[in-house]
């Protein structure tokens, strides 16, 4: 059983686009439904979302199944729920709000087995339940699943260089919302400051070849050009919530919209 982590690492080895979207719903038809539209990897949040840990476990095989990569944003880097969680087999791990050097190799320690961190041993899923042996898993265990920082402080953003240098960090992802609000400009993303550091970020990435990710609430075409520009490797465009809103609301303006026109002809 793979994680399907290969997918996104080779979109981005031969410099494509990986694309995902995210779900916050705790049913795991979504993502089955997802899985005819082309995304590369779907992004989990249970940073802000309901979903507990037998729904995320349903969310995880579903999206496993399908082809795609789950991608699981957790609330912090606590060892005692990130054993259940990477038990479960996820092809990468989000890790949110960190705010220093200390505290991102503690999270990275979270996630690996001793003598390089403190992650606990008993994996299920991740070994096909007991078919995989355990120097062909060790193996794998050393590249699956991704760690994931992503950048939400300014303090991150400073020692940045440093960051990227910390052994068992794959990737790094941008939070728009609250990294302005670190840089004092609370929600205001297009503030020269924060662009700035949206630049500075996008360019020690491609320097230090970490790929560099963005979630985005809203896929409207000019923010994913922003970002593109600024060289990222992957995104996480819209999500479950956005698109029933956005699709319920269109199906009532149809709706409306025809009932109107021959309300007034008649």
């Amino acid at each position: 059983m793979h994680s399907n982590l290969d997918r996104v690492k080779n979109k981005i080895l031969n410099k494509e686009l990986a694309i995902g979207t995210a779900v916050t719903l705790a049913n795991p038809v979504i993502p089955e439904i997802y899985s005819n539209c082309g995304f590369d990897f779907i992004w989990i949040d249970t940073e802000h979302s309901p979903i507990d840990v037998i729904n995320l476990d349903l969310i995880i095989m579903t999206i496993r199944n399908t082809g795609m990569a789950p991608f699981v944003r957790v609330p912090g880097a606590d060892p005692l729920q990130l054993k259940k969680v990477l038990d479960m087999g996820p092809a990468g791990i989000i890790f949110p709000q960190l705010r220093n050097i200390e505290e991102i190799k503690y999270a990275v320690s979270c996630c690996k087995y001793p003598p390089d961190g403190i992650r606990g041993y008993g994996p299920r899923r991740p070994v096909n339940y007991g078919i995989m042996n355990y120097n062909e898993y060790s193996k794998l265990s050393d590249s699956e699943p991704w760690i994931i920082i992503q950048i939400e402080n300014i303090d991150v953003v400073n020692n940045l260089k440093e960051v990227l240098k910390i052994k068992g960090v794959d990737s790094v992802a941008v939070g728009p919302s609250d990294l302005s609000f670190s840089i004092g400009f609370p929600n205001n993303i297009t503030h020269p400051d924060v662009l700035k550091a949206f630049d500075y970020i996008g360019k020690i990435c491609r320097e230090s070849n970490v790929p560099l990710g963005i979630p985005i609430g809203t896929a409207d075409v000019e923010d994913v050009k922003l970002w593109l520009k600024r060289g990222v490797s992957w995104i996480q465009g819209d999500g479950d919530g956005s698109h029933i809103l956005s699709g319920g609301m269109n199906s009532y303006n149809i709706i409306k919209k025809a009932y109107e026109e021959v309300k007034n002809k008649s």
